[in-house]
């Protein structure tokens, strides 16, 4: 079953631009350890709150990604841009959903006539 594995962090001063670049940097690579979507979120309320969302088929997939060297180089570049504990949560995917543009009602796709 697919899990989406979601990571709150929490920028140290004046660090929630610098933090927010390499999230989205190191994100991106999760894909070379099967992750088959990855989001940053950053709040619009506290700029220092960043959620890092990552889904993978294989729970070890995860751990290969949060253990392998691009993920322990970024802790270690990024001591002290973040509050700690940092505690991740597996979640199992039940659902989702996504609206389509120009879809109608019952799903089929509008050619605008």
């Amino acid at each position: 079953m697919s899990g989406v594995v979601h990571i709150p962090w929490y920028a140290t001063g004046f660090r929630g631009d610098q933090l927010q670049a390499e999230l989205e940097r190191v994100s991106a690579l999760s894909v070379r350890y099967g992750a088959s979507h990855y989001a940053v979120y950053r709040g619009r309320d506290d700029r220092y709150k960043l959620l890092q969302v990552l889904e993978f088929d294989e729970h070890l997939d995860w751990d290969r990604f949060w253990n392998g060297p691009e993920m322990v180089d970024f802790r270690t570049y990024c001591q002290g841009w973040y509050q700690i504990p940092v505690i991740y949560a597996w979640n199992d995917l039940v659902c989702e959903g996504r609206a389509v543009v120009g879809a109608s009602a019952d799903g089929a796709r509008s050619n605008g006539h």
